[in-house]
């Protein structure tokens, strides 16, 4: 059969994006019906395996062949068998198209039935591919589909059709969502499995119920494990920076025990301790990657002259500051920077931001109008610091690290760094190590990794060290009190005289 490479000129198409026919010809399937031809036995000499539409997911899985129920030609012409890096693509569409690509695993195979053949001009990287197949999967191709009862896709509409260029940061979140499936899938086939076969030996019924919950228990732990991710509470807990986690946990722990009084203040301390966190990493990437921020300057000119530290309003500043300042339009759309940006912006999380900081100044100034915290002002309290909480979920992704040692290999131009993952509400936690290719990094200080494992330098915005006032590890900024230079801790809030070197707080432009 012919290559498919007709155009439609006038057809409307996005001014971006790759054009359709500088990546793939298309080809029809293998002229053939179900049933006819010369069959053959998986595995004989020249054996070709039919691929019908049935035999694709909609996850863009291939099945696994099926000798009971495959269909294998020898009589297949060899310009028809497809390739490896070929893509499949669904002629016929109910919803959206199934697309899928062809591996070294699935061949000899020939496509059959209502699967149109993309086969691409030159290498596709695995990754550019991944996004393209996420696109075929789209409304964008699914709209191409004509007819009246049964929806198909013309070869010659694909030609309308522009492409998404690379992009290495989406196709790696592609690729996570898409293993996070296939995990699920396999977890769901080994259960499914073990409820079919426990019988298999002819077992009695209490034998069988106890063989299904030995071997069932991890599965059962699982789902358990899992089903603990619809908790937001379980989120923070478990997978947030380490100072937002603790401060989390104080607060589910006050309000289980109904104190009012120190439970709202453990809502308002766990605010700030998010805003301060989120404000301080956010000063950080900005001096890291040259953008002045002015609200850092003012919180500079607040530490050099005042006798008081940051508050509440000036994290705030910072936070709100970010999106408007000079070179953020220069980052890579990836850039933790954008995200940090993002956390006070929309009407929801504003409203709840300025009723937190009114209720904040409130307590601090020890304004109330009775002797014991009202449930109902608790509940509302709790209720805005989750939905900022919620908002914040993006450091989920960007986990908190100590770097405790860095060995440098001068041939390979690489470093050995051992680290602490500071995720979850314990301090104490195993060291891990990774081979970095990045800047020098400096042993015994704080990192922020993004998504491509790039590592950001936190100090001197924070710092860690053993707490001198409860012995905990714990992680500090620079405050003011009294007009002195002291270091305050996000998880507890003990400070005592500044530590760490001042004069990194003047290279940062903090003092």
């Amino acid at each position: 059969m012919s290559d498919v490479t007709e155009h439609n000129e006038g057809a409307d198409s996005p001014s971006t994006g790759i054009p359709f026919d500088d990546v793939f010809t298309v080809r029809r399937a293998y002229a053939t019906k179900a049933g006819a031809g010369t069959v053959a036995k998986a595995g004989r000499s020249g054996a070709v395996r039919l691929l019908w539409l049935r035999n694709i997911g909609r996850d863009g899985a291939i099945a696994e062949p099926d000798n009971d129920a495959d269909e294998w030609r020898t009589d297949v012409p060899e310009n028809h068998r497809l390739q490896v890096g070929d893509i499949l693509l669904s002629a016929v569409v109910s919803g959206r198209a199934k697309a899928a690509r062809v591996e070294e695993s699935h061949l000899p195979a020939v496509a059959a039935g209502s699967i149109l053949v993309l086969r691409p001009t030159t290498s596709l990287e695995p990754a550019h591919a991944r996004l393209i197949l996420a696109f075929l999967r789209s409304d964008s191709v699914a709209m191409l589909a004509r007819g009246a009862i049964q929806q198909h896709i013309p070869p010659k509409e694909l030609s309308r059709l522009r492409l998404p260029a690379a992009d290495q940061a989406l196709s790696a979140a592609l690729e996570d969502l898409d293993e996070a499936g296939r995990m699920m899938g396999r977890w769901h086939a080994e259960a499914g499995s073990l409820g079919e076969n426990v019988l298999n030996d002819g077992l009695e019924v209490t034998k069988a119920r106890r063989a299904i919950i030995q071997a069932g228990q991890l599965i059962r732990m699982r789902a358990e494990a899992a089903a603990q991710l619809d908790d937001p509470g379980y989120i923070v807990r478990t997978r947030y920076p380490y100072p937002l986690a603790q401060r989390w946990r104080d607060v589910e722990a006050r309000m289980s025990a109904r104190d009012r009084d120190r439970a709202y203040k453990a809502v308002l301390e766990a605010a700030e301790a998010l805003l301060g966190y989120s404000a301080l990493v956010a000063a950080a990437l900005a001096s890291e990657a040259g953008i002045p921020l002015k609200s850092v300057q003012q919180l500079k000119a607040k530490i050099a002259k005042g006798r008081g530290g940051p508050t509440f309003g000036d994290w705030t500043k910072i936070l709100q500051g970010i999106s408007g300042a000079e070179g953020m339009n220069d980052l890579s759309p990836e850039h933790p920077l954008h995200e940090l940006a993002s956390l006070l912006e929309g009407d929801e999380a504003l409203e709840s931001h300025e009723r937190l900081a009114s209720r904040r100044n409130s307590n601090a100034h020890g304004r109330s109008n009775a002797p014991i915290i009202p449930a109902s002002d608790l509940d509302e309290a709790f209720d805005d610091l989750s939905i900022l909480t919620t908002r914040a979920r993006f450091l989920a992704d960007l986990p908190l690290l100590h770097v405790t040692s860095a060995s440098w290999n001068r041939f390979s131009q690489t470093e050995t760094v051992s680290f602490r993952r500071l995720m979850g509400d314990h301090p104490v936690v195993p060291t891990e190590s990774t081979q970095h290719s990045g800047p020098r990094v400096e042993p015994d200080s704080l990192y922020l990794a993004d998504r491509d494992q790039g590592l950001h330098p936190l100090r001197p915005f924070l710092t860690c060290e053993i707490c001198e006032s409860c012995t905990t590890w714990s992680i500090f900024h620079a405050d003011k009190e009294d007009g002195a230079l002291i270091q305050k801790s996000l998880e507890h809030g003990h400070f005592y005289p500044y530590r760490a070197d001042p004069q990194a707080l003047r290279d940062a432009g903090l003092m």
